[in-house]
Formats: structure tokens, sequence, C-alpha cells
């Protein structure tokens, strides 16, 4: 569960601000939806600790995270071009950032996300659709409890773009997380979303 508790945050020199509050659930897709402009990487950035609020709270599970730096939340942010190391191989690329990287989980974690036979080609050689299933068995082996997802399929044609939205919703069912997708396209959030807010004039809201 993420909780954001009357989170609001002004950019320096900035005449307006905003103002986050917001309820997920576990091993749903929470959407927020909005213009270019409207607050919504604000809004991650916040939630990934990469900017600091000016009052409030955010809380995953039982621990208020507010003061804690990136590295140490519990939150996988998936964006909409995933930067993998081109010269690595896929597998390679799952097991970066991981203290203890096992063969077996990294070939699982592909295997999970429909990628079995791929693990030792290059990034370079993947569709844009694979390497963000790439990204999204990396984000499996992490195992932490928010996915934060920026856009992620804005690069994708149709038919690449339904299976990825597929398999979000059922990894995410699956491993019980909290998800939160930002998008200003209504088919994904009516695709994936059981809650959906909206940003108006710098305010999150329900509906």
């Amino acid at each position: 569960m993420l909780v954001l508790d009357d989170v609001t945050f002004t950019y320096p020199n900035a005449t307006s601000g905003y103002r986050f509050s917001m309820r997920t659930e576990a091993g749903v897709v929470t959407a927020v939806r909005g213009a270019s402009g409207a607050g919504k990487s604000t809004l991650l950035d916040l939630i990934a600790g990469f900017l600091v609020p000016r009052s409030g709270r955010i809380v995953i599970g039982a621990d208020d995270v507010t003061s804690l730096p990136p590295e140490r939340r519990p939150v996988s942010i998936l964006f909409q071009s995933e930067t993998l190391f081109e010269h690595l191989s896929a597998a390679r690329n799952v097991a970066l950032g991981l203290p203890h990287p096992d063969a077996g989980k990294v070939a699982a974690a592909l295997a999970e996300v429909g990628l079995p036979q791929l693990g030792g080609q290059r990034a370079a050689t993947l569709s844009g659709g694979q390497k963000q299933r790439v990204a999204l068995a990396r984000t499996l082996l992490r195992n932490r409890p928010v996915l934060l997802l920026d856009e992620p399929f804005s690069a994708l044609d149709d038919e690449t773009r339904s299976s990825a939205r597929d398999l979000v919703r059922e990894l995410t069912r699956r491993n019980n997380w909290s998800t939160v997708l930002v998008t200003h396209h209504a088919d994904d959030i009516a695709a994936l979303a059981s809650r959906v807010y909206r940003l108006e004039n710098g305010v999150l809201v329900e509906g």
C-alpha cells in the first residue's frame, strides 16, 4: 500500500505549487491522468525520493518514507523508454544492481515476462517491447512493493502495447505490487486501472 498524506511541493521561484493526496492498494493499478506539464512526473519524483516535499507524509506499507533517500525506498520505476546497457545481454541487464545475482533466478524472471530464450541476446538487438519486458524482469528480481510507471507504453506499437499492459496487470496481481501509472492515454487507463486520479491545477483529485 502507498499513501500520500497531503504532500505539498513547490519549485523554486514558482508562483504556485502542488498538493497530492492519494491512496493505492496492493495488487492493483492506480492511474494518474493529466496533460503534459500537469505535475505527473513531479508526483513520481516525490514518491521515488528524487524530490523532497515541503510538507505532508509518504507512507509505504507501515513505514513513513518521507525522509528516506531514493536508494532506501522500496520503489521500482519503469520509464517510457527503458535504458538498458546495449552491449550487455538481457540477462546481464536484469542482474545489474542486484547484490547477489543468481543465474537461475534471472532466467526464471525472464521466463515469467515471456523471454525464456533471450537471456544471452544483446540488448541492442531487442525490440522496444522486449526491452520493456527485460526491465519488468529486473523489477521482479528487485521485489519492491511499489512500481511506478511513467508513460511506459508510449513508444510501443498497438499490439505490443496491449500485451505489455496485460503483463503489467498480471505481474501486479501476482506479486501484490502497488502500481502507479501516470499517463495521458485513456486506453491505458481503461485497460489497467482500478482507481483513477487526475491532476487539476496542481491538485490531485480522485475520479
